[in-house]
């Protein structure tokens, strides 16, 4: 891995070359639109080589539900997208990972809600695992324990968990074999909880936040950042509807269709403007907007995935979301705002005002469905090994 002398630059997909400038420029006019609000990121730290071979760490995050939506990678190694993108932390559920380096390990392992990860999932792990052990310049493999903790009987497809346990893995293995004060660093924690899972950088800072992204960004460019830097949206409300996915949707595949949809350019070369309408919205506390915004990148979201491909195409929602879609209008004709929001699945989320969280609680409850009432969620946090080695029955 590159140091911060040395800056990684990223892969650009061939077709992508000439959207790369405008998103360049787009990317330094957010840049300039944060500084406008004091939300300067901290520098990319050089911890190159200043690693213990043995350690251990533990971590909690919290899952992300989109409002200014991402499809596709444009690097699949370093997981950089083609476009920023904006999301809040939900406390719906939330991910708990132990992470242990030590030189008596023969390999990694990687267990994940009681069961031992293999194949595709585990080298996901690893690869994030690999990212802290270069940095730290340690060979010691890892024991990672992990568990998705969901307050319903489901966590139904489309709620976040994968962006929940990248952060939870990233903070806990950089802690382990960097010491806790190098997870503190904001920038540096979610470049490396990108590299599970994009959306893992936005849990890691928790709130509602930004992740920086373009077409051949370095690595240590592209992080998020939380906008909600003073509790604005303290009385914003998120009802979750976990609902399965009835065609086992994989999220990888509907990245990999998304960027040949003659939807998707449009889509890039509109970002900059509405991250800078959400970031004025969220420093506003103007939560409307930012439900506005959620609920129309799901509908164009979903028409991306839909035509990415001539012969397959891709339908991520199911016979209930017309259903709750069409409360929205109902409930907002009745005067109660109320804006859903669904990113790579079915599962709804839905984002109010306290004011009106009894009367869509009540509608829904009303439709059979199962519910989870919650709140804005806050960042990654590192939580005590031994209590976690506990909850996580290790």
């Amino acid at each position: 891995m590159a140091t911060v002398d040395e800056p990684m630059k990223t892969a650009i997909p061939s077709g992508f070359e000439d959207v790369v400038p405008p998103m360049q420029e787009a990317h330094q006019r957010i840049l300039q639109g944060l500084a406008g609000y004091g939300l300067i990121p901290e520098s990319y730290p050089d911890v190159q080589g200043s690693g213990r071979p043995a350690g251990i760490a533990a971590a909690r995050a919290y899952p992300i539900q989109g409002i200014l939506k991402y499809h596709g990678l444009a690097d699949w190694r370093w997981r950089t997208a083609y476009l920023p993108s904006i999301s809040v932390n939900n406390d719906a559920a939330h991910t708990l990972t132990l992470v242990e380096f030590a030189p008596r390990l023969d390999e990694d392992s990687v267990t994940i809600n009681g069961r031992l990860a293999l194949g595709r999932e585990r080298e996901r792990a690893v690869h994030s695992l690999d990212a802290v052990r270069r940095m730290a310049a340690i060979s010691s493999r890892a024991r990672v324990v992990s568990r998705n903790v969901v307050r319903a009987s489901q966590a139904g497809k489309g709620l976040g968990t994968s962006a929940s346990a990248s952060a939870a893995l990233a903070a806990a293995a950089i802690a382990a074999a960097l010491g806790a004060e190098a997870a503190q660093n904001t920038r540096f924690l979610s470049c490396i909880a990108r590299l599970l899972a994009g959306s893992g950088c936005r849990s890691a800072v928790g709130g509602i936040s930004l992740w920086l992204s373009y077409p051949g960004i370095p690595h240590e460019e592209s992080y998020a950042v939380r906008l909600d830097n003073r509790d604005q949206l303290a009385d914003l409300r998120l009802v979750t509807v976990p609902l399965a996915s009835r065609v086992g949707l994989q999220t990888e595949m509907a990245h990999r269709d998304a960027p040949r949809s003659s939807l998707f350019k449009p889509w890039m070369l509109g970002r900059c403007d509405e991250v800078l309408e959400c970031l004025r919205a969220v420093q506003a506390g103007d939560w409307r907007v930012v439900g506005q915004l959620a609920e129309l990148d799901s509908i164009r979201l979903h028409g991306i995935t839909m035509s990415g491909s001539h012969e397959n195409k891709l339908f991520a929602w199911e016979p209930e979301n017309i259903a709750l879609f069409r409360l929205c209008n109902d409930l907002r004709a009745a005067g109660s705002p109320v804006y859903f929001s669904t990113d790579t699945g079915p599962t709804t989320v839905f984002i109010t005002h306290r004011d009106h969280e009894a009367a869509l609680v009540s509608a829904l409850e009303a439709m059979g469905m199962e519910i989870i009432r919650g709140r804005v969620a806050g960042p990654a946090e590192l939580v005590d090994a031994e209590r976690a080695c506990e909850e996580l029955g290790d």
